[in-house]
């Protein structure tokens, strides 16, 4: 099979074609056939070792695992003993967490994992969208700021995949959502459902005070520091991105006062995930939520796609196609 595999950390063009051998699945595994797969900001930080602590998670001198991607979606070719859950041929999606690996032709999965399957309208390409944005969007919201109906909710970085994800998902727990991002993206998040749309190379959101219950600064390119006079009494500041500062600031945080949230949703177990993958398969099938997609590319040029990752614009997700050239249509 072929993968998009690394050795060393660096810039996109670190990541080259490689073979590899096709995985056979042992005992409640299955393999999928990987139709497409996300390349998202995780993937961007294992791949160049940046910031530093991302190698704490992909190795401190060089990567440990050679295949990124942990989004995906495909199609069962093959089970392993005991499996019961899916069978040869079922459309699936899913993600790997840290083990990574989905940039590659096959995958192996645990039956028993974040993994689902994927219902005939939704498309290889959205699925793997899905997992890349509101995978992660959906416990912020719901876990990190237990958001209710009413609920004053701004999203910095709302044209990015989490971004995009929060303000629909947001918009549909019942909440009045002001979004944030560059001129490029005003009509696609007005798109999505906000409420109001700001541009922010024409005003500072956090010159505002007392205005949002929720802030998700789903790019991390503000501070809870800078955002806390923006909260009302008793908000909830939430970021992506983790530093010292975030997560000092989530232990100090007193009960009823302004508080800040940093979340490693990826980490979540395998069984917390899946009825929320449930739950977005049902979402994406009814058309309560799309996944806006930026770019889609071949395995051939993966790096490519990093690159548009690496450069912080992109409008939605860039997905790889490992298998085939699905595109926004359901496939087969």
């Amino acid at each position: 099979m072929r993968v998009a595999a690394y050795e060393r950390y660096g810039p996109p063009e670190v990541v080259g074609i490689a073979e590899r051998p096709a995985p056979e699945p042992g005992a409640g595994e299955v393999r999928v056939r990987v139709h497409a797969a996300s390349i998202g900001a995780a993937d961007s930080a294992g791949r160049s070792g940046t910031p530093w602590f991302a190698r704490l998670a992909f190795g401190l001198r060089a990567p440990k695992r050679p295949v990124l991607g942990s989004d995906f979606a495909g199609i069962v070719d093959a089970i392993g003993p005991g499996v019961t859950r899916f069978a040869i041929g079922d459309r699936v999606f899913g993600a790997t967490g840290a083990e990574q690996g989905a940039h590659a032709e096959l995958l192996i999965v645990a039956e028993s994992g974040a993994i689902v399957g994927l219902p005939a309208a939704v498309g290889m390409t959205d699925a793997a969208a899905i997992c890349d944005g509101a995978l992660t969007a959906l416990p912020f919201l719901r876990d990190g700021a237990h958001l209710r109906p009413g609920a004053r909710v701004l999203v910095n970085g709302a044209s990015g995949s989490v971004g995009a994800a929060a303000v629909q998902l947001a918009k549909r727990l019942g909440a009045e959502v002001t979004a944030v991002c560059g001129p490029a993206h005003l009509e696609l998040v007005r798109s999505l459902g906000a409420d109001r749309v700001i541009d922010h190379t024409r005003e500072d959101f956090t010159a505002a005070r007392d205005a949002y219950d929720v802030i998700f600064d789903a790019v991390g390119k503000s501070t809870f520091r800078r955002c806390r006079r923006s909260l009302a009494a008793g908000g909830t500041y939430l970021t992506t991105v983790p530093s010292f500062a975030i997560m000092l600031q989530q232990i100090t945080s007193k009960a009823g006062s302004r508080r800040a949230v940093i979340m490693f949703t990826g980490l979540r177990k395998d069984a917390d995930k899946v009825p929320d993958l449930e739950e977005l398969a049902a979402l994406a099938t009814s058309g309560a939520f799309r996944p806006p997609i930026e770019r889609e590319v071949p395995l051939d040029d993966i790096a490519a796609g990093h690159r548009i990752v690496d450069s912080g614009h992109k409008a939605g997700s860039v997905v790889v196609r490992p298998v085939g050239a699905d595109s926004r249509k359901a496939a087969s």
